[in-house]
């Protein structure tokens, strides 16, 4: 097993099942917490802030994290407009599609809402999407904005079943626009990129844990880091054999990995 100064782990499927508590994950964090080793959660969830996903993991799954813990496409996005500007956005707009999460880490940088004409469009995930959002979300790329999507799941899960994800709600502006967008979320460089950058560690020195081969796995490999598979959510054995590219470790159980 190879051994990292730093961790990248997804949650859903990886540190719980929904609501369902998968009991290794927690003790896994705490192995981490023990032995002083950094990590971030890091998610594709852009409805949630830090703040609620600490809640939800304290309230649910009795795993207890700070909110600085937590990386998400919406910091990841706001760190890359940041960087697109020297640091300073006080002078571009913005229109965004989404929820609180990613409305809260976009505005907090300073750049300014713009319905008309702005200089870049955020699409996400949003419960409450209308067909005027799409309306205009489309005409301000059609006059110059800058695409940028979250992440490009299609689906989530949830005990109803798949439901439409992030993704598909970008690829609904993407074939309005004949553009695609300008990927944040995993398995896209952006957010491991800004990830690496806030523990202040090499890509080398990390290993990206999750359960998903296409988005988990294959975003370790696009930024170079250590990957490690866990058998506990949406990847089978069977469809990661048929990949060219294997995962650094698999486990059946964080149980079996050693920090």
């Amino acid at each position: 097993m190879s051994k990292y100064k730093g961790y990248l782990i997804d949650l859903d499927g990886t540190i719980y099942r929904g609501n369902e508590r998968i009991p290794a994950a927690k003790r896994f964090v705490e192995r981490l917490q023990a032995a002083n080793i950094p990590f971030l959660f890091l998610t594709n969830n852009t409805t949630r802030t830090p703040e609620t996903v600490c809640a939800f993991l304290a309230d649910k799954h009795d795993i207890h994290v700070t909110p600085d813990q937590v990386y998400t496409p919406s910091l990841a996005t706001a760190s890359y407009l940041l960087s697109e500007n020297d640091g300073d956005v006080s002078d571009k707009s913005i229109y965004i599609i989404g929820e609180i999460g990613l409305k809260k880490a976009i505005l907090s940088t300073g750049i300014k809402m713009n319905e008309l004409d702005p200089d870049y469009v955020v699409v996400g995930l949003d419960y409450d999407v209308t067909y005027h959002k799409f309306e205009l979300a489309t005409l301000a790329i059609q006059r110059g904005a800058m695409f940028i999507g979250t992440n490009e799941d299609t689906n989530l899960p949830n005990e109803r079943g798949q439901v439409p994800g992030a993704g598909s709600v970008i690829a609904l502006v993407e074939r309005s626009t004949q553009q695609e967008a300008f990927y944040i979320g995993k398995p896209r460089r952006p957010i491991m990129d800004a990830a690496l950058a806030k523990m202040g560690l090499a890509a080398e020195d990390v290993a990206m844990v999750g359960d998903n081969y296409n988005t988990d796995i294959k975003a370790g490999i696009n930024a170079g880091t250590g990957t490690l598979l866990v058998y506990t959510g949406i990847s089978t054995k069977e469809q990661v054999a048929r990949q060219e590219i294997q995962p650094t470790d698999q486990v059946d159980s964080l149980d079996d990995w050693e920090v």
